[in-house]
Order: structure tokens, then sequence, then C-alpha cells
């Protein structure tokens, strides 16, 4: 799960309700990762040429600000994960995306 930037400021509600999610989620052995993401810098390849740019960007609610690496055993237990977590955050964007390996 990502979450796009442009949402709602975190406070300490926030940080309590979404502490003790995260615990469940660790509990239940389902959480592998979760973090934030700096700005970071833009990569762009074209005919051999490589631009590199630097944040900010101009349209902040399309950048990736923080993620969360599920391992569930579904695509309907993701979704319930994710209508949860929407719950706690409140107004936001984000995608849910599989994670694919060498082995498909």
């Amino acid at each position: 799960m990502t979450v796009n930037g442009g949402g709602r400021q975190p406070d300490e509600q926030l940080y309590a309700e979404m502490g003790r999610f995260v615990e469940e989620l660790t509990r239940a052995g389902v959480l592998l990762a979760t973090g934030g993401l700096d700005r970071g810098t833009h990569v762009t390849a074209s005919g051999g040429t490589i631009t590199l740019t630097d944040g900010p960007f101009t349209e902040s609610k399309e950048q990736i600000v923080s993620f969360a690496l599920l391992e569930v055993r579904s695509r309907d237990e993701a979704l319930e994960l994710a209508r949860r977590f929407w719950a706690i955050v409140g107004d936001g964007e984000g995608d849910i995306r599989q994670v694919s390996g060498p082995e498909g």
C-alpha cells in the first residue's frame, strides 16, 4: 500500500491510532515493512540521455510519501486492510499493488 502526499497532516491522535494498527498487523505477521519516503530525485531516461531532477515536485498529491509492505493471503485481505488503514487516515490517495518477484 502507498500513500500520496497532500492528505491529512499527522497529529498525535493519528500517530496513536496508526501505532495500534501497526502493532496489530505486526502481531498477525502480515506487516513486512513500513516507512516514509523523502522527496527524492526523479529519473527520466530517453534516447540514451538520463536526466535527474530533485524535488519538490509540482503535484505533491501525486508523490508517494509512505508505504506499507504486507504479506497477505488474498487480494480481499489486502483490500480489507486498506479500508481499515484509510478509515484511520481519513482523506487522501494511495495505491494497493502486488509485488512481483522473479517467479512472476
